[in-house]
């Protein structure tokens, strides 16, 4: 967890190149010591602290929006709707499976991103800038290969950037925002597709009610049960993990 932590916070950096400068010890020191007037001593904190103290508050979002979580977390919200169990599983079971298969699927990623950044770092063989590029390189071409070349255009065109010369060259403040918009957009395709068996099976039972009389009866109380035997007898949830850890690596 701690390697994870150093490595998420070398992305970051390399998201905000001005307070990259502040990661290196070299540069700002960690505390200052200022001589004052009877032999005393006045300490202060300096701007390293604080830039990894802003680090550590953006590490939640760039769980988020930089992983396969966005794609998980979406599919799995739109699955319990189709099936109509309100609250069942609950958002805490729902974060975590989403969390955890994040873990799964992005675990080369990080393994990667450890040996190329964090491990030469650590060593003193690396300097923090370099470790910080070397780092975030991994989390960049795993990015570029879910994202739509359409949506990077599209917000390639919003900042005026000109043409790359090589994927590469895409700059995190561009790439970022491109990668979330593909995320959703395969979200909702994989989720329209995981609602057809459930509405065809509300469509019969609401039809069924219907030619009995029995408009006073909800639908979804009947197609429930219904719902929850087939998606148990197609073993749904391996299927939808096995599925959306297959989609990375299509």
């Amino acid at each position: 967890m701690k390697r994870r932590l150093i490595l998420v916070c070398l992305v970051l950096c390399a998201l905000f190149p001005a307070v990259a400068a502040a990661a290196n010890p070299s540069v700002f020191p960690l505390f200052t010591v200022t001589p004052s007037s009877g032999g005393a001593q006045t300490y202060s904190v300096s701007l390293q602290v604080l830039a990894v103290m802003t680090l550590l508050s953006f590490l939640p979002a760039a769980l988020i929006m930089m992983t396969s979580f966005t794609r998980i977390i979406v599919v799995l919200a739109i699955l319990r709707q189709g099936l109509g169990t309100a609250q069942t599983p609950s958002n805490q079971i729902l974060i975590g499976i989403a969390l955890f298969l994040t873990f799964f699927i992005m675990s080369p990623v990080f393994t990667q991103a450890y040996k190329d950044g964090i491990k030469p770092y650590l060593s003193g063989s690396m300097p923090a800038q370099t470790a910080i590029e070397d780092a975030a390189g991994p989390f960049k071409t795993f990015m570029l290969h879910q994202t739509r070349e359409s949506d990077l255009a599209l917000f390639a065109k919003i900042a005026h950037h000109g043409k790359f010369q090589n994927p590469q060259a895409v700059p995190f403040s561009l790439l970022v925002p491109a990668f979330v918009t593909s995320e959703l957009k395969t979200a909702f395709q994989i989720g329209f597709l995981l609602l057809i068996p459930f509405l065809i099976i509300d469509l019969v039972v609401a039809s069924v009610l219907m030619s009995m009389g029995m408009v006073m009866l909800s639908p979804m109380i009947i197609s429930l049960p219904f719902k929850l035997m087939l998606f148990v007898l197609v073993n749904g949830w391996a299927l939808v993990m096995g599925t959306l850890a297959a989609s990375f690596y299509h």
